[in-house]
């Protein structure tokens, strides 16, 4: 799989203003310099993106989601213990922004604005992967973890905080509503 578009420059101080000015200054207590923070962005920024992307089903909603968690990551990283812990971390982290941004009153008052979510999609995955974002949203997060992070289902039950049998029921129903949308596409 080729690395995805996140949306580079959102956490560099050198390309985004606002990151330059209050952002950062709480930024050098967390002990990470502008090097370790790019190592960690460049790291975990690709999962990040895609998760939030298929939670949100919106890329201006994606990136603002990507630069909370990495916010939050950034005040937080001395106190997780290896990649698997970071890694959970960040995932649990991306879905309960997303679940914050979807719940949020502001949200439900508004319209968004339609984006092309197949940013970065080669042509010849742009049909599937159209055919993920269109589904809803517990199908299509089970969907992403699975085949995207590659987690297994009790990785993701604890990530999502909800039974095995819950995760296994999303998979099996997002593959079936899937194989349905793109018989209909190759029809």
């Amino acid at each position: 799989m080729q690395p995805f578009p996140y949306p580079r420059g959102f956490i560099s101080t050198g390309t985004n203003p606002a990151a330059a000015g209050a952002g950062w200054a709480g930024m050098e207590a967390a002990g990470m310099d502008d090097e370790q923070r790019t190592r960690a962005v460049d790291r975990w920024g690709d999962m990040v993106y895609r998760l939030a992307l298929a939670r949100t089903a919106s890329v201006p909603d994606a990136e603002d989601v990507f630069q909370e968690v990495f916010l939050r990551y950034f005040r937080h990283e001395d106190e997780l213990d290896g990649d698997e812990h970071r890694k959970a971390w960040l995932i649990r982290c991306t879905v309960n922004r997303c679940k914050s941004l979807l719940a949020s009153p502001w949200r439900r008052r508004t319209v968004p604005l339609e984006t092309a979510a197949e940013v970065g999609v080669e042509d010849d995955y742009r049909e599937v992967y159209s055919a993920v974002l269109s589904l809803p949203a517990k199908y299509r997060a089970a969907i992403h973890l699975h085949y995207f992070e590659g987690l297994s289902v009790a990785e993701m039950a604890q990530m999502l905080d909800v039974p095995e049998g819950t995760v296994k029921s999303q998979l099996s129903r997002g593959r079936a509503l899937l194989r349905d949308m793109l018989k209909e596409v190759a029809l």
